[in-house]
């Protein structure tokens, strides 16, 4: 078996795990929905700090980043559901103060450089993760709580961009001729994109048929949303590993690179899908 047909299998098989595991922490219960993400976005805060801590102009505090970006997660998950007052941000917040006073007495001769990091950090990685919580938790008068936890919606955002990925896979290599942004994704075309967002709006109508909260239009506009942002999520991950001169962002998923590598497109599509939602609750 060459190399070749062995990077396939691995990779294949990673692939296959990572959706199981994925679908499954989602549909099977709000509690494993929330131990999920919560290691997920761990993982994901830690790899970014290492990621940049690569630079010798940045030192950034990869544990108290890490405990932070989990915390928000728990912390909103906790608001959403109802189970926990505003007052659960508190601590986090005071983690943010602690990294921001904490460059006053390391003396870095790149403190700018590390407060940038360290932010983004949280507003880049643990926050949008910390978004799942809102379409995960939706209005439900019948519930003691006043919310009930559906896994349709946080689950949709991912089957989107899976389904806007392999189109645009199978549209690039079939018909790709006009380069999307060359100057940092050279591989990706017009002709992908167009494809693949057609996938996903394909997509959407199958989740129209079994999922009654949105009917079909809202479901297509929350396609469209997922495609757009999660394409921008994907060229600035792409930005951002061309600026550190990587590869792979990690390694922790093999034939896959690291976390950052599996769920870029999200780190937008996931904020922008919550803004659409919340906007159709206005109209």
């Amino acid at each position: 078996m060459t190399d070749k047909i062995k990077n396939l299998c691995l990779r294949t098989a990673t692939g296959i795990a990572f959706v199981a595991v994925l679908v499954g922490g989602i549909l099977w219960s709000n509690v494993t929905f929330t131990l999920l993400f919560a290691v997920i976005t761990g993982l994901s805060v830690w790899e970014f700090c290492q990621v940049v801590n690569r630079r010798a102009d940045v030192q950034t505090n990869a544990v108290i980043c890490t405990v932070a970006g989990v915390y928000l997660f728990l912390a909103v998950s906790g608001f959403c559901s109802n189970l926990t007052p505003s007052g659960v941000f508190i601590p986090y917040l005071l983690s943010v103060v602690y990294l921001l006073v904490s460059e006053l007495y390391l003396k870095s001769e790149h403190a700018l450089n590390n407060w940038t990091y360290t932010m983004m950090s949280q507003m880049y990685v643990a926050l949008p993760f910390a978004s799942l919580n809102v379409l995960a938790y939706q209005p439900e008068a019948s519930y003691s709580i006043g919310v009930a936890y559906t896994g349709m919606l946080p689950l949709s955002v991912f089957v989107f961009l899976w389904a806007s990925d392999s189109g645009a896979y199978c549209f690039g290599s079939l018909f790709g001729r006009h380069k999307l942004f060359p100057r940092i994704s050279p591989n990706k075309s017009w002709e992908g994109s167009v494809g693949g967002g057609l996938v996903a709006v394909a997509a959407s109508q199958i989740f129209a048929c079994f999922e009654p909260s949105l009917d079909r239009w809202e479901w297509l506009g929350l396609a469209l949303t997922v495609v757009i942002f999660g394409t921008w999520g994907d060229l600035v991950e792409s930005l951002l590993k061309r600026q550190l001169q990587i590869k792979d962002s990690g390694n922790i998923l093999p034939g896959h690179g690291g976390m950052l590598d599996r769920f870029d497109s999200s780190l937008l599509a996931i904020p922008a899908s919550v803004i659409y939602l919340y906007t159709l609750t206005l109209l």
